[in-house]
């Protein structure tokens, strides 16, 4: 169990970073979005490697243009 963006997500045991931004649409090729894994950012290169803990607190932002 993780949560994601505020929301508690279950995760088979193993599963990476990237396995779980998925289940929200992004990808590697997303553009203008930052991750961090308990208050540390997570660079995009790490996500496939990245092994989520039990409880572990994600936080996926994307950026917005506007004005």
């Amino acid at each position: 169990m993780i949560v994601l963006n505020g929301d508690a997500m279950q995760l088979p045991a193993g599963s990476s970073l990237l396995d779980a931004l998925a289940q929200i649409g992004i990808t590697p090729q997303s553009r203008g979005v930052a991750v961090a894994v308990d208050g540390e950012v997570v660079p995009r290169t790490h996500w496939e490697a990245y092994s989520l803990h039990d409880g572990a607190r994600v936080e996926a932002l994307t950026a917005t243009q506007g004005g």
